[in-house]
Parts: C-alpha cells; structure tokens; sequence
C-alpha cells in the first residue's frame, strides 16, 4: 500500500466522521511518528510533510556526517561519512543529510498496523466528541427517531444517527413507540461505560416539563417569570410553582395561556399529564393551601420541629384535598416539603383532651407514634378513619383498635357525666 492510498483512504473516513483538518493532519502526524519511534526509537531528528488533498507523504530522516573512526557513528542522528557518500559522492564531515524515507521501509505488517490505528484514532476521538456534545446539553430537549423499542428501553436516533437511550423508568407510562416516531426528551445524564459514551434520555424528570414551559411561556424564556419548583407523577399529575419578577403579570395565568393554549400543547406532549400551576409565596400557610388546590382549607397547623403540617378540612374536601390514589396532597408534600396531615373537622373540637392524659391507659410508645403524624389530641385522633391510622403509622390494626376504643369510651362516660 503507497503512501497516497493510505491517506486518501484515512482522509475520506475522516471527512465522513465529520474530524476538521487540523485534526486529522495531527492524527496522521502522531501515527507516523508512532512508527518512526517503533523502527529508531526516537522521532527527534525526523521531519514529516503531509498534503492531505493531494494524498502525499514524505518523511525525511536529518544526520549529521561524522567521520567513520568517531565515536558517536552508532547515534540515531548521526551517519558516517563513507555512507553519506552513498547518498551524494561530495558530502563532507559536519554537514547534514537529508535522506526520503519511504513507507515500504517501513514493512507491510507496520503500514496495516499503521491504517488500523488511524481509524480507531478517529473512532476514539469520535466517541470524545459525542460525550462532550451531549455532556453540554444536559438538562436541554433533543428530538430523535425512534429505532428500536425493547422491553426495557428504547434506541432513538438523532439527526447524527448518534444512539441515544430512554429507559423504562425515564418513559412515562403512557408512552407507546413505534419505529420512526419522533421523540422529545431532556438529556438526562450522560456516562462512559467500556469505553463508549452511553446518553440518557428522559421524558420524566422535572426537568423536560421545565423546559417545556420555557419553549411555550416566553415570560419564563425571558427571566420575567420563574419557575420555582416542579413535582410529577409522570403522565398523571404534576404541580409548577411560579413567582413573577413583574407585578403587571399574572404568573399563572401567563403560564396557561389564553383559554389554555400555552398548556394545552404541553399538556399533550406529556400523554395528559393534569398539571397545576401555582403562584409560589413565602406565606407557608397560604402556600400549602394553594398546593392543595382544588380542595377548600379551613385551618393549618404547622410544626416546624417535625416537619409536618396538620390540615382541617370539612368532610366534603378531604377527598379533593388527598386526590385520586393520594396524588393530590402527595406532590402538595413534595412541592410545600412538609409532610401534610389531612383531617376531617369535627364538631366542638375545643373540648378536647391531650393524649398524655391516657397515658395510665395508653402505652407510651403508642402516644409517640401518634405524635409524630401529628396527632396530640384526642379529638385529632378520631378524626382520621382507622385505615388510615394502620396506613400513616407504625401501628397494629388491633393496636388502633384498641386506642380507639378507650377514647370513644372516654367521651361517652363525659356525656353520660
């Protein structure tokens, strides 16, 4: 294989990884070199000139002349003077020789050696160049086609043909793919596994809702209105926290959009995903309240040494306020980060009695547990349902049976009293 075949043939792939000029002629140089090292242990005294669009190559080798009897005629850079002579009859000591080294000198296993290594140079330096892309857009949207659906992830393509990753766990539950569908997603992460750039895509985290909103709302785009924290349950529901920077503009309603349009498409994006969007507020009463939208508060106690909130609500609202399988007052929790306590408002809750005051009847460790939901009263505790006690506590179905009792009890004998 001549030089010319060689590097046309490097240059073309080169072109086709999309490698820029400068790179691929730093490539071919430290391969060359590479192989000069392996045949005279050093490259020092060698000069290379490459012409990558004409295919040419020319490496020539730079001795000085010393006289045959010197001492220093073994040294790489140096060459005696009867074979100096060789080259050019009229050369003499001190002078120096530049001698055309051709790649057959080299041998052909070296030149094979020598092709492999240009292309998985390239391969290498294309594996660097797609981590370090994607690792700059993490956290942004890319599209991609869908190529392949497993049971575990799907393939999707970008406009590259770069293979990128959507887990089950990043899909939403509704998602169904079909091969040559055009995908969303956010840049999750992006990792290094044996070597190859493995990209992660993901149409779960709260991330893509954001950027979503930052592709419809131009206020958000703008920095007039941000986005203070966003809870999901993907494809079901999520709750957006927004403040304006501007009084003149209505966060919300700029989110929404006129008669729902801005939410509309996002919405759709997302398999219709319910999401509330909320004016965020330093007030924690009344930003838990708002959370719990569409349900109606009638009090909140809040206890900042545990980190719970207690809600009371009239019987109507308690439904509203927990949601469909607990979703609504779950990312209320996770967006207000309080565990919320929701109870029905009871009748004459002033006459009540503190929970130390069982205490000949009631274990202590009872008593504890019961305290730590938020629970210290005795009318606190028959107001919540005894499924949701055994739910919200570490405690026995017989066990809340039982406190039940001595509390109904303790409210009959006063009015019998």
């Amino acid at each position: 294989m001549d030089s010319s075949v060689l590097i046309e043939s490097f240059a073309e792939f080169a072109k086709f990884k999309n490698i820029d000029r400068p790179t691929m002629m730093r490539i071919l140089e430290d391969v060359f070199r590479t192989m000069i090292r392996k045949k005279w242990s050093t490259d020092e005294n060698f000069d290379i000139i490459l012409n990558v669009e004409k295919g040419d190559l020319e490496i020539w080798r730079n001795r000085e002349i010393v006289d045959d009897n010197s001492e220093d005629i073994w040294d790489d850079d140096k060459i005696s003077l009867s074979d100096a002579r060789k080259i050019e009859p009229d050369f003499e000591v001190g002078e120096e020789v530049s001698e055309l080294v051709k790649l057959e000198d080299f041998g052909r296993r070296a030149v094979l050696t020598a092709r492999q290594t240009l292309i998985q140079r390239v391969k290498d330096l294309e594996k660097d160049l797609l981590y370090q892309k994607y690792k700059d857009q993490v956290g942004e949207i890319i599209s991609g086609e869908v190529y392949q659906v497993w049971n575990r992830e799907v393939l999707i393509l970008d406009s590259e043909e770069n293979e990128l990753l959507i887990p089950k766990n990043e899909q939403i539950p509704k998602d169904r793919y079909r091969k040559g569908d055009v995908v969303r997603a956010v840049v999750q992460r992006v990792e290094i596994i044996n070597g190859n750039p493995k990209i992660i895509l993901s149409r779960t985290s709260p991330q893509f809702l954001e950027r979503l909103f930052e592709g419809e709302v131009p206020e958000i785009f703008d920095g007039l209105i941000t986005i203070k924290k966003i809870v999901r349950e993907p494809g079901e529901r999520a709750k957006v926290a927004v403040e304006s920077y501007d009084d003149r503009i209505d966060p919300v309603g700029a989110c929404v959009g006129m008669k729902g349009s801005r939410i509309h498409t996002i919405v759709r994006e997302l398999e219709n995903e319910n999401i509330d969007v909320i004016n965020y507020t330093d007030n924690m009463e009344l930003y838990i309240q708002r959370a719990l939208s569409p349900a109606k508060i009638s009090s909140i106690k809040i206890n900042e040494e545990t980190g719970r909130a207690s809600v009371f609500l009239k019987p109507d609202q308690v439904s509203l306020a927990i949601g469909k399988g607990g979703q609504n007052i779950k990312l209320a929790s996770k967006l207000v980060g309080l565990e919320i306590d929701v109870f029905r408002e009871t009748e004459g809750f002033e006459e009540d009695i503190d929970l130390t005051e069982f205490s000949d009847e009631i274990e202590g460790w009872v008593i504890d547990e019961l305290k730590r939901i938020g629970l210290d009263t005795a009318r606190s505790v028959m107001a919540v349902s005894k499924e949701d006690l055994v739910r919200r506590t570490e405690l026995e179905e017989e066990t809340v049976e039982d406190l039940l009792q001595i509390i109904r009890q303790e409210f009959d004998s006063e009015e019998n009293n």
